[in-house]
């Protein structure tokens, strides 16, 4: 599997840095599949430079805020009328917590379910497996003041085998994580929180936080994303790398093997 950074600002897309939203690929059965975690702000644009968005294979959303679900609605309007329109493709599987149809619907403005029409939408529970290709999706109840949740996808390694990427959204410490994240290959962990004296609690991981839950989960290699623009990311780091020395910040265009 290849992951592919699109965009990992937090809360809000930088100035460039688009929000939510990163790219992971396996080579099957001959082909290559693709599948989207999280479309947030400003997010679609830099997602067709890397490819035609009629291509994926399905689409997983952690939740309903902006910063990772408000580019469904634009790239409805791309499969509508852009150049895939009319071709017959099928629609795109789209999985997340309950709410993400309403969503979609809240952002195009629509009463009806046009902007649905793309893809085939279905809402996963916690504790629940799909699969998808050479994608095994398994979800696990995130904490935050919405409906969330974080995913572990299980899928070919590089190098041969099984590997495993667990993407926790947005979510605050807590032991549904910690346990959907054991052993990860790859713990795709927010920092939304910097580091201060207090933090309202049920919302971000500090990045001490997103250290201590790979420490805890026992990740081989972790991957800090969703620092907000305003944020130092260094010092984001180094706050996780006190916990799990072999931390890395996200940042958009890289690509990790797994």
């Amino acid at each position: 599997m290849r992951l592919t950074v699109i965009g990992c600002a937090g809360s809000v897309a930088g100035p460039d840095n688009p929000a939510s939203s990163y790219l992971l690929d396996a080579e099957a059965d001959g082909r290559t599949w693709r599948l989207l975690l999280d479309l947030g702000s400003g997010a679609i644009g830099p997602l067709q430079a890397v490819l035609d968005p009629a291509t994926l294979d399905g689409i997983l959303i952690s939740h309903g805020h902006p910063d990772h679900c408000a580019d469904l609605a634009s790239l409805s309007v791309l499969l509508r009328y852009g150049p895939s329109s009319g071709t017959g493709l099928a629609p795109i599987p789209l999985w997340g917590p309950d709410g993400i149809d309403e969503r979609v619907r809240q952002v195009e403005g629509a009463s009806d379910d046009a902007g649905l029409a793309p893809f085939a939408w279905r809402a996963l529970a916690p504790g629940e497996t799909r699969s998808l290709g050479p994608f095994t999706v398994t979800a696990a109840r995130a904490w935050h003041p919405v409906p969330a949740l974080a995913y572990r996808i299980e899928g070919p390694s590089e190098s041969g085998g099984a590997a495993t990427v667990v993407f926790t959204g947005d979510t605050d410490l807590c032991d549904d994580i910690v346990a959907i994240a054991a052993d990860a290959d790859v713990l795709l962990a927010e920092a939304g929180w910097a580091d201060r004296a207090e933090n309202p609690i049920g919302i971000h991981l500090t990045g001490a936080q997103a250290g201590e839950l790979a420490r805890r989960a026992r990740a081989k290699r972790l991957v800090v994303t969703h620092v907000a623009s305003w944020v130092d990311p260094t010092a984001t780091l180094a706050q996780a790398r006190a916990e799990h020395p072999h931390a890395v910040l996200a940042a958009p265009g890289v690509v990790f093997d797994i």
